[in-house]
């Protein structure tokens, strides 16, 4: 009897070993697909029961041309790359990984948003262009006597609010979708709007829906407080390039921190690479040596978990009792 598949695409700069050698243990024969490409993908994943999902889009074509598939098991915290209703109607699980890499974002957030306020860029380009603190104009504002505003108050962003609490003066966050009941302690709830007049600096934690796609915008952008900070360390496509842009060309911005933008790796000559109010990262807040082997190993566990009980552990879709796909036999 011929093994059940299980196909990764793109994996980038991750390990898939580790998850490749739970799979195969288990009975799977293992595909390393290296791809983004729906051809690529179709013809390498053909008769895979499982698709092991980094950056590559999953939509409602390629699922036609993968009819085996049972499972689709995303390599991160978030799913936005998965059709999630085309996933739905054909009777497939859809999981991620909901904290694999929560403190390692939230520090990142952290550090990010304490470079941005201190000037750390804008110092170490000084020294190393001969100067001093002379030519370091800009002074420092004290963390105690500002407000950290969190749109979204998920895993990282409470993570976040835990770390931030002894350093800023005020943490605040604004999420419609949080119960009353489960609301961290000491971070104030707010209105969007009142969250945006008051906050020093805005981190943004919500997932890329169609409800957040370019969520800051112009107009969000001149409702903020004038000289404050933005950090992005959740989707790039939560941010509208140009309006980030002539905010922080206009002063209304002081600077923004970004580990993700709307296309990855941005262009040479983007003016999001150059701009010298920015302070980049390579979309690595997730990176930590315990955080990469979780991407690996965690999907593999969900598979198996689904192979053996016929549920996996994180589900994001569960399919309908009348369409709900089975283990795969092996």
């Amino acid at each position: 009897m011929a093994k059940p598949v299980v196909a990764f695409t793109d994996v980038d700069d991750l390990d898939p070993e580790p998850g490749v050698r739970l799979l195969a243990d288990a009975g799977f024969e293992v595909r390393v697909v290296r791809s983004r490409d729906p051809d690529v993908i179709a013809a390498s994943a053909a008769g895979a029961v499982a698709l092991v999902v980094g950056y590559a889009r999953i939509d409602a074509k390629l699922l036609d041309r993968l009819p085996s598939l049972r499972i689709l098991a995303t390599m991160s915290a978030g799913y936005d790359m998965v059709d999630t209703a085309a996933a739905c109607e054909r009777g497939l699980w859809v999981t991620h990984l909901p904290d694999s890499a929560t403190e390692d974002v939230a520090a990142h957030a952290l550090a990010s948003a304490l470079a941005l306020v201190r000037g750390l860029a804008h110092a170490d380009a000084a020294v190393r262009s001969g100067g001093w603190s002379a030519d370091f104009r800009e002074l420092p504002r004290r963390t105690g006597e500002l407000t950290l505003g969190l749109v979204g108050m998920g895993r990282i962003a409470r993570v976040l609010a835990r770390y931030a609490a002894p350093l800023f003066g005020r943490v605040a966050a604004h999420d419609p979708r949080a119960s009353a009941s489960g609301w961290p302690e000491g971070v104030d709830r707010l209105g969007l709007d009142a969250l945006l007049e008051s906050s020093d600096v805005l981190s943004l934690h919500c997932p890329l829906t169609e409800d957040t796609h370019g969520l800051v915008d112009g107009a969000l952008l001149s409702r903020m407080r004038p000289g404050s900070w933005l950090v992005n360390v959740s989707r790039g496509e939560l941010v509208e390039p140009h309006a980030l842009l002539d905010a922080l060309d206009s002063g209304r911005l002081s600077g923004a921190a970004l580990d993700v933008f709307p296309v990855e790796p941005p262009e040479a000559r983007d003016p999001l690479r150059t701009h010298p109010r920015l302070l980049l990262s390579p979309h690595s807040a997730f990176r930590s040596g315990a955080s990469l082997r979780a991407y690996a190993v965690k999907p593999a566990e969900n598979i198996l978990a689904w192979h053996r009980t016929g549920a996996p552990l994180t589900p994001v879709v569960t399919p309908a009792p009348g369409a709900r796909a089975e283990g795969a036999t092996l």
